[in-house]
């Protein structure tokens, strides 16, 4: 190979004292802007990717805060809901109002026990000896009152003040409440009702008459004539006018109200006529007298009224006697009361059932000593405790805004705590209208009776219970949740959801009110306003705390 040999150039060195170029440098007020503007644009650039982000999250973000809701017909149980504590029908908590040594108590627990089959039977012997000389006591005070009634009863005669005759109280000499002695004037009696006309009759007609017969009598100045009786013949003769022998026969009429003693008139019997003419008196002229002495205690009679024979028209008290009869009246009641409560008392020595039912608790027994019930700080321990199951029941609070809703009869669908998975029914029994008022709210208690008497549920659990109000079928509604905003929802328009049904665009949709009617736990109907399959949108609570949270951020 050939070798060509180049001949290297040198540079000469420039010589020291050759004058050296100056070197370019930029401003420094020119550099920093350009740094200015780079950061400028990094920065501008940064936003825009960080504000996409953004907006798609907060996109993402108000459309999950929302969750679609569609009207849809359904049925419906329109419920109001409580709870309460089981409890038998009746119960007896065996007390007593005595005590004592218990010999009886042929019962055991476990056993059913009727309406006053007898359960305690508490030594008495102190009441029963009580008894005895209360009854004495009691016979002793009836003989006393019984020999005063007799006295009292034979002095009766004595002190009634009788009419003895027939007629008018003319006049009144006393009044009530005067004392009055034997003898004295009372009242005077006259019989204006019937007549007497004492006249003479020749001795030989006379002695043919009788008590009895009938006479014509004839007013003398008129000519009307009565018809009368022969009242009275005279036992003997007398001499008369021209000193013929005649008899005084009186006959007596009823007044037809124009006789008075005035008035005069002759008389007939059989066909013989009378001697003489003379005047009428009025059948009967009294006075009604005292026969005892005391007060007047009753008189009930006044001047005008018409009294018969035998009638009493007042009575004379006797005040010692019928103060005597009062205490010993008194007396009698008294020991009476006394032998009654002790017999009472008798009574509560022997205790009964006051249920058919179970015995539940017995407590004491025979040889015991009974002294009607036990504690022990506020533990009470009673003889015997019994329930009825028959019928089980309990007593629900219900407020003052649902208690006009409740009905006796209604049905109650029934859960316990202690009973899982079981359900139970029963039926309003009672709803008391005495409610309890606290912190501004009232409630009432309503009683329900549960279907059954399953045995399952014991006295004392503890049961939640609906009373169902209402059942409806086939009516518009939507859940209960949907509805947070009263009668205002938001209706989704075309392009809110997507094919899913989610909501991707909050924007596309209307508000619109509706109208609420009735709701259970999970729908409330919708009288108006919606159609079905109609969608609204209603806060979730997700994303309203993701709402939340970014307004928090910002």
């Amino acid at each position: 190979m050939e070798a060509t040999q180049v001949k290297s150039e040198t540079t000469a060195a420039p010589k020291e004292d050759q004058k050296k170029l100056p070197e370019f440098k930029a401003p420094k007020k020119k550099r920093k802007w350009v740094k200015r503007v780079i950061a400028l644009v990094v920065i501008v650039v940064i936003i825009a990717f960080l504000l996409s982000r953004c907006m798609g999250a907060g996109k993402q973000i108000i459309s999950s805060a929302y969750l679609p809701y569609t009207a849809s017909m359904e049925d419906m149980t329109v419920s109001v809901s409580g709870t309460g504590t089981i409890e038998p029908i009746q119960s007896y908590n065996v007390t007593t109002l005595v005590s004592g040594e218990i010999l009886e108590a042929p019962f055991e627990e476990g056993q059913t026990v009727h309406k006053g089959d007898v359960l305690f039977r508490i030594d008495a012997k102190d009441v029963e000896n009580n008894i005895e000389q209360l009854q004495l006591n009691v016979r002793s005070a009836q003989l006393a009152l019984d020999d005063l009634l007799k006295t009292q009863s034979d002095n009766q005669k004595d002190r009634n003040i009788t009419a003895k005759d027939a007629g008018i109280i003319t006049e009144l000499h006393v009044e009530q409440g005067d004392t009055v002695t034997v003898g004295t004037v009372i009242a005077d009696v006259l019989d204006r009702d019937h007549m007497k006309l004492k006249v003479p009759f020749h001795a030989a007609d006379a002695a043919g008459f009788y008590v009895g017969q009938t006479a014509t009598v004839t007013v003398n100045g008129t000519s009307s004539t009565l018809t009368g009786t022969v009242a009275e013949i005279a036992a003997t003769d007398e001499v008369g006018a021209g000193g013929t022998l005649v008899r005084q026969v009186t006959i007596q009429v009823n007044n037809p109200g124009v006789l008075s003693e005035t008035s005069q008139g002759t008389a007939s019997i059989g066909g013989a006529a009378c001697a003489a003419s003379s005047n009428f008196t009025y059948a009967a002229s009294a006075q009604i007298t005292a026969k005892a002495s005391g007060d007047l205690d009753i008189l009930n009679v006044k001047e005008g009224d018409r009294v018969s024979v035998g009638q009493i028209i007042g009575v004379i008290a006797e005040a010692d006697l019928d103060i005597q009869i009062e205490n010993a009246r008194i007396a009698l009641e008294n020991a009476q009361l006394s032998l009654k409560n002790a017999q009472e008392k008798l009574d509560d020595y022997t205790i009964t059932s006051t249920i058919d039912g179970q015995v539940i608790e017995k407590n004491l027994d025979v040889g015991d000593n009974i002294n009607g019930m036990s504690s022990s700080g506020t533990t009470v321990t009673y003889p015997a405790v019994i329930y009825d199951r028959s019928q089980l029941t309990f007593e629900m609070d219900i407020d003052e805004q649902d208690i006009s809703q409740i009905q006796v009869g209604q049905k109650v669908e029934i859960t316990a705590d202690a009973l899982d998975g079981q359900s139970f029914t029963g039926v309003v029994d009672k709803i008391n209208i005495n409610g309890t008022t606290a912190s501004g709210h009232t409630s009432y208690p309503v009683t329900v009776l549960v279907d059954g008497s399953p045995e399952e549920l014991y006295p004392g659990m503890n049961v939640s219970a609906k009373i169902i109000v209402e059942e409806v079928g086939n009516v518009l509604v939507l859940p209960v949740e949907a509805v947070e905003r009263g009668n205002t929802v938001l209706v989704a328009k075309e392009g809110c959801l997507d094919e899913k049904g989610n909501v991707v665009d909050v924007t596309a949709t209307e508000e619109r009110q509706v109208t609420l009617g009735r709701n259970d736990d999970n729908y409330i109907e919708i009288v108006d306003g919606l159609e079905e399959g109609e969608v609204i949108l209603a806060p979730s609570p997700q994303g309203s705390n993701m709402m939340e949270a970014m307004m928090g951020m910002g």
